[in-house]
């Protein structure tokens, strides 16, 4: 499986770009999930790398072969790649073998080889003893299978998935991330998936690339986006997380002196001496009677998963409401306090764009 490489991508249909200078870079046999909100860019990008969109200008690369730029562009067809839509895109008239021996006829394997990848791909991901089904005898979640059977049936370089789980309930959708982590396990194939879920992305991915705006926000671990976001954006979006304006006041070697309204506090962070963000989840953050580091006003309460959702209003700052799970149930208007055990602080200037320094290598072809 090849490494994937993405140079200064860059592709305009009418008004500001859809995909706007965009680097990534992801090792052999990884699972890239792209995220972001509607009209972000991710669907734009993953089309340019299966070649039904070409770039007005950067590079993709598998490995060391360029397969959009300047002066080569690779058509689909001979990319070797996988690609499962939210449709399926099943034929209706064939059998779950039918649809998956489909491309194998038209690549020339011989009956015997056809029917060996079959087995294999149908054993992959589970569907063995349902070869003569037809797609409407099918479940959603039995019907998205076969069509990544039908993908990995090809060998392709890449699997590529666009928005493989939006139609299906949340019950079918967990049981198919649980599917495409084991399949990914056991098939060592590089996978793009494309979502609008983070909670999707963070559960399958071994990368995430963050979009806003046709832009690269941030891209990392799982853990990284939510523990060290790198713009404002990522740090609001990743977790449901929230962001107060601090002021830096010394920074020294990523051990941040912040001071949060008139309270000063020590935290790790990204961010030079100057105005930051401070970025939180609810995990981060409790309520106590006296001594807290930010005063704070209920403005409401909803009682959700067992606890009240309480939203509260900062006091002495601009900022939004801060949103906690409490046990019990506070009257509107009390005044509590807000004691902060944990947070990352990054540069206010990051919260309308990813900075260079934020941005992962691209490393040239071997």
């Amino acid at each position: 499986m090849p490494r994937l490489i993405i140079r200064n991508l860059l592709k305009r249909f009418d008004g500001p770009p859809a995909v706007d200078d965009v680097s990534i870079s992801i090792p052999d046999g990884a699972f890239l999930a792209l995220l972001g909100p509607s009209g972000c860019g991710k669907t734009t990008l993953l089309r340019m790398i299966a070649g039904l969109e070409q770039p007005d200008s950067g590079q993709i690369l598998f490995d060391d072969e360029t397969v959009a730029g300047p002066d080569a562009f690779v058509p689909p067809e001979k990319r070797r790649l996988g690609m499962v839509f939210q449709s399926y895109a099943l034929w209706p008239n064939m059998t779950v073998k039918g649809n998956i021996e489909f491309g194998l006829k038209i690549a020339g394997l011989t009956t015997q080889q056809r029917l060996a990848r079959i087995a294999e791909v149908l054993d992959v991901v589970g569907l063995k003893g349902l070869e003569a089904r037809r797609p409407h005898e099918l479940s959603g979640g039995q019907r998205q299978r076969v069509a990544l059977a039908r993908s990995l049936a090809m060998r392709p370089r890449l699997i590529l998935l666009d928005e493989p789980l939006a139609n299906l309930d949340a019950h079918l959708r967990e049981a198919m991330l649980t599917e495409f982590r084991r399949i990914h396990s056991l098939t060592g194939a590089t996978f793009v998936f494309v979502t609008h879920d983070q909670d999707e992305a963070m559960a399958v991915a071994t990368h995430v690339a963050v979009m806003n705006r046709g832009r690269l926000e941030q891209i990392g671990a799982p853990e990284d986006l939510y523990t060290r976001p790198a713009t404002e954006m990522v740090a609001r979006f990743i977790g449901r997380g929230r962001t107060l304006p601090v002021d830096v006041l010394a920074s020294d070697a990523g051990n941040l002196t912040i001071r949060l309204g008139e309270t000063l506090l020590h935290m790790p962070g990204d961010a030079p001496v100057g105005a930051g963000w401070l970025c939180f989840h609810a995990s981060d953050i409790a309520t106590v009677s006296h001594g807290g580091h930010l005063k704070a006003e209920l403005v409401n309460q909803i009682f959700q998963n067992g606890a009240w959702m309480s939203q509260f209003t900062p006091l002495g700052i601009d900022a939004d409401t801060i949103s906690l799970p409490l046990r019990e149930r506070l009257s509107r208007g009390n005044p509590v306090e807000i004691v902060f055990s944990g947070g990352w602080v990054i540069a206010r200037a990051a919260a309308n764009a990813a900075p260079a320094r934020h941005k992962q290598p691209v490393p040239e072809p071997a």
